[in-house]
C-alpha cells in the first residue's frame, strides 16, 4: 500500500441474480469518484457478467501464493480474489467490491472501516433474472435459489435493502444510505 486508507471498502453482498454489479455500476455511474474492485476469476473470459480478469487455477494459486489478494476465496467451483492494490485505490476514497458473505470477517479484520451493502429481492425476482442470463440449467438455478443466505458475522455495519423495483430506486437508496445527508 503507498498511502494512509481514507476511504471504505463497501463489500456489496447478496444471493445470485439479485443484482449486484447492476447495483454497483448505478452507484459508479451516480457517484463518479466511487471505484469498483475488478475481482481476478477462474472463469472463462467469455462468461459473461461483470467485468473480470480471467486466469486459469494455475495462475490463481500462484498469485493468492504470492500475496497478490487482498482476499480470496472459493465458490460455486471457482476461485475469487480481490487484488491487494485495491488498497492504493482506498488511499483515493470508497471502493465497491462483490464479496463472499463468508470473506466478510477476513475483510474487517484487515479494513475496519468495511461496510456492507447486502442486497436482497424475493425468490420469484431472483428465479427471473438468473433464468435471464442463462449461465446456468435449470438445476443448477434450482440449487443456487434453494441455498439458504449464511448469517452475517457479528459487529458488521450492515446496510440491507431490497432491489426488486426498478434499478434507478434501488441506487437512490443505496446513495442515501452510504452517504446519509448528501445528494
Amino acid at each position: 500500500m503507498t498511502g494512509h486508507i481514507e476511504g471504505r471498502l463497501i463489500a456489496v453482498v447478496g444471493p445470485s441474480g439479485v443484482g449486484k454489479d447492476s447495483v454497483m455500476a448505478g452507484l459508479v455511474s451516480a457517484r463518479p469518484g466511487l471505484r469498483v474492485a475488478r475481482r481476478v476469476i477462474t472463469r472463462a473470459a467469455d462468461a459473461g457478467g461483470e467485468d473480470f480478469e480471467p486466469v486459469n487455477l494455475v495462475e490463481f494459486e500462484r498469485r493468492a501464493a504470492a500475496g497478490d489478494f487482498l482476499l480470496d476465496w472459493p465458490a460455486h467451483g471457482l476461485r475469487y480474489g480481490i487484488p491487494a492494490t485495491v488498497q492504493d485505490d482506498l488511499a483515493k476514497g470508497d471502493v465497491l467490491a462483490n464479496l463472499s458473505r463468508g470473506v466478510l470477517a477476513r475483510a474487517q479484520a484487515l479494513l475496519p472501516q468495511l461496510i456492507v451493502l447486502s442486497l436482497t429481492a424475493r425468490p420469484d425476482t431472483l428465479a427471473a433474472r438468473l433464468g435471464a442470463r442463462g449461465r446456468e440449467d435449470g438445476a443448477d438455478m434450482a440449487a443456487r435459489l434453494a441455498r439458504p443466505a449464511p448469517d452475517l458475522p457479528p459487529c458488521l455495519t450492515v446496510l440491507t435493502i431490497g432491489n426488486d423495483g426498478p434499478l434507478a430506486d434501488t441506487v437512490a437508496v443505496a446513495l442515501a444510505a452510504l452517504y446519509p445527508g448528501k445528494s
